[in-house]
């Protein structure tokens, strides 16, 4: 039977940890990345019968009792996941009663799952009830977009439709547009809280002069809409750089004609 540490899951985890890094994203220990696995897909490895580990969680996991998740360590480099992963990332099981996390494997030199797996959590609670092929939980800091938390108001309405206007794949990628929390402190369970409540709704979460949060069914989907949000940042940026003045854009109607000929649903709270 194949070794876990030589699974998809955990080469998937080592290529997209790496490439965020190698985008800017993930300075030193900043960005954490958690993936849901079921038990089927694990049954084919043959070195996950030993609990290694306890972790309290800190607030109760109970709907996510019974689920593991393949997520990143506390403290750790995204530039370094692909070098050892088997120190820099664990798979852990959210124990019966929701207050703690099981390690299964990974985190061989004691670290533990990263400060805002609660957060994670929380996240995926609410995306479950959305739609429960989505099974990644991404954190990092992509820089245009964060610079758009100083320089415009935080207003979902506004910025969505900013973001929608600097290029036609964004509507197609996040028709619902962008969440917004207001600036918290990170690693907390009230961030953790706000951001699920947020969830609900939308697929990509702004934490104000720190970073997004975002979700998807995969790794690559999930990486995808960080870089697509983030594209449209960096064309807003370089139009500031430029002068600032906006001769022509996308219009409304030509949003709602991408938005039929691509077949998703504009959040209609945004596009009128």
């Amino acid at each position: 039977m194949t070794k876990f540490a030589d699974s998809k899951y955990v080469k998937a985890l080592c290529d997209i940890t790496f490439r965020s890094y190698d985008h800017g994203w993930d300075e030193r220990n900043g960005g954490n990345v958690s993936l849901r696995l079921t038990a089927a897909e694990l049954a084919e490895f043959d070195d996950l019968t030993e609990v290694k580990r306890t972790y309290d969680l800190g607030f109760d996991a109970s709907e996510l009792a019974g689920q593991y998740f393949l997520v990143t360590g506390s403290g750790r480099y995204f530039r370094n996941v692909i070098k050892r992963p088997e120190l820099d990332s664990g798979l852990v099981k959210i124990t019966v009663d929701g207050s703690q996390a099981e390690l299964y494997w990974g985190f061989e030199d004691g670290a533990k799952p990263t400060s805002e797996f609660p957060t994670h959590l929380m996240s995926h609670i609410a995306r479950l009830k959305v739609d429960p092929n989505q099974r990644v939980v991404m954190h990092c800091h992509p820089t245009n977009f964060i610079a758009l938390s100083f320089t415009q108001a935080l207003d979902e309405r506004k910025l969505s439709r900013l973001l929608w206007q600097m290029q036609a794949e964004s509507l197609v990628v996040f028709p619902e547009g962008v969440g917004i929390i207001p600036y918290m402190t990170p690693g907390t369970n009230e961030i953790g809280a706000k951001t699920a409540a947020k969830m609900a709704d939308y697929r990509v979460v702004m934490w104000p002069h720190h970073g997004i949060f975002a979700v998807g069914a995969d790794l690559d989907e999930t990486f995808g809409l960080i870089e697509t949000v983030e594209k449209a940042a960096l064309i807003y940026s370089q139009i500031m750089a430029q002068g600032g003045q906006i001769k022509q854009r996308i219009t409304d109607d030509q949003l709602k004609e991408l938005a039929q000929a691509f077949d998703v649903e504009a959040n209609p709270k945004f596009l009128a």
